[in-house]
């Protein structure tokens, strides 16, 4: 029941973990900070949402093609590359606010710049950690990472109402950038075989195509994505809106702001240790029903409640619920996909969770708060939840089949059969009986295309 297990196992993963948690509660700082600086800015939730938006769209955008390179790159070598982007986005942000030149517009330019690193970023760091702990530790290993980025989450807003009060909110943009240098220290000690590169495709486009059919022909993966895009849209309202929440519902200032996203901080902690500690103990599709179920309903209570301390208590239960959520769909995801295609689900992955999740979610709730209050758009953002949880948990075999998932990684690699286009562009994930059946299906596709694609 040692939650740490895996760190102590694996020192790659133990020197990744303490860099990324440190860099983290530098990023839960600038997280925080910059929301209230766009609240002080613009007295606006809209442009509060609109700020967690910009830093998303280029996710959107780009983040699927980004997967493609990650499939065919380094991945430890583009994490260090998106780490030291980072930090000089962090730096120009410090220099900008702290000599008073900062805008609503060079804000949203910054937020940017960063979902752009992000887009990269996000994908590669997800799929390196079956490189730094194997696949058999996977989960619990997703679960630890979870639980530092929870750690900062606790630690990082209680820093910055602090450094906020005493020193600037300059400063935890500062802080920031510094921390950043933690994780590359960390990252330039992890020590992983060279890297192979896969045979890639022409295209990016083929590769992102090959990515969008595996998930439209593998059932349990197509209903485990649907899942974690609903949630994501309809769970990021209380995140995006947090500075609102804090102002409008409890009228609490800085300090408040920062002990709400750390008692939400405590919450997903205390979920995520609980997570890597059981293991395989428990059956994680049932863990997963649990803490999908219990996370909208307690975002209801928390929407019709008037006083600071119940809304930080349930709090507590909206963290660990959202985390469980989160990291359970994660390792299941991982676990499920072929290697060949690690790097691609990662950002499809991140696509949902990051991407839509703000464009949507944190952008349709600023418009929505401004329309008809925080509390209204929260509750009926988790109304939806619920109602569509019940309906695919219930009413769906997949959720509920998801540990019973037995996907082998592909049997070929497209671009081990030549450069034909047709080819190249065949679904995968496609899993037949036996690998006779496998040899037999490539060698009737060879004979049609004729000897050059044999």
């Amino acid at each position: 029941m040692n939650p740490f297990r895996v760190v102590i196992r694996h020192r790659n993963f133990r020197i990744f973990l303490f860099g990324q948690t440190l860099s983290l509660i530098g990023t839960w700082m600038q997280t925080m900070a910059q929301g209230w600086l766009a609240l002080e800015l613009t007295n606006s939730a809209f442009l509060v949402g609109l700020v967690a938006t910009a830093t998303s769209i280029p996710i959107l955008l780009f983040t699927m093609h980004a997967g493609v390179l990650v499939d065919r790159a380094d991945k430890l070598r583009l994490v260090r590359i998106a780490q030291s982007a980072y930090l000089l986005e962090a730096a120009v942000l410090w220099l900008l606010v702290a000599t008073h030149r900062i805008t609503i517009g060079s804000l949203l330019g910054l937020a940017f710049l960063s979902g752009l690193i992000a887009s990269i970023e996000i994908p590669a760091r997800q799929s390196m950690f079956i490189d730094l702990v194997g696949r058999d530790d996977l989960p619990e290993a997703i679960a630890l990472n979870t639980s530092g980025f929870n750690l900062a989450r606790v630690v990082g807003p209680g820093i910055a109402a602090v450094v906020i009060a005493r020193l600037g909110i300059s400063w935890c943009f500062f802080l920031n950038a510094v921390s950043f240098v933690a994780v590359l220290v960390g990252l330039f000690m992890i020590q992983l075989p060279p890297h192979k590169p896969h045979p890639g495709h022409a295209r990016p486009w083929i590769g992102v195509q090959q990515a969008l059919r595996y998930m439209g022909s593998t059932p349990r993966v197509r209903a485990l994505m649907i899942m974690v895009t609903v949630y994501s849209i309809l769970g990021v309202p209380v995140l995006a809106l947090m500075p609102v929440v804090a102002r409008d519902m409890f009228h609490l200032g800085a300090a408040g702001y920062g002990l709400l996203l750390s008692f939400l901080g405590i919450g997903g902690l205390a979920g995520a240790l609980s997570l890597a500690a059981v293991g395989h103990r428990i059956s994680r599709t049932r863990l997963l029903l649990v803490a999908s179920m219990t996370w909208p309903v307690l975002l209801i209570l928390f929407a019709f409640t008037a006083r600071p301390w119940v809304g930080y208590v349930l709090l507590l239960g909206i963290g660990c619920t959202m985390i469980l959520n989160g990291a359970i769909a994660n390792g299941l995801l991982q676990q499920t996909v072929p290697n060949e295609l690690r790097g691609r689900m990662m950002a499809a992955y991140g696509l949902v969770v990051v991407g839509l999740a703000q464009v949507v979610g944190a952008f349709s709730a600023g418009s929505l708060a401004d329309l008809m209050g925080v509390r209204a758009t929260i509750a009926l953002a988790a109304v939806a939840m619920l109602l569509y949880g019940v309906w695919a948990f219930f009413r769906r075999p997949e959720l509920r089949t998801l540990e019973d998932s037995d996907v082998r990684d592909l049997p070929f690699r497209s671009g081990d059969l030549g450069r034909n286009e047709a080819i190249e562009a065949l679904p995968v994930g496609r899993r037949l009986a036996s690998a006779d059946e496998d040899l037999e299906r490539l060698k009737r596709l060879a004979d049609r295309r004729g000897p050059d694609s044999r």
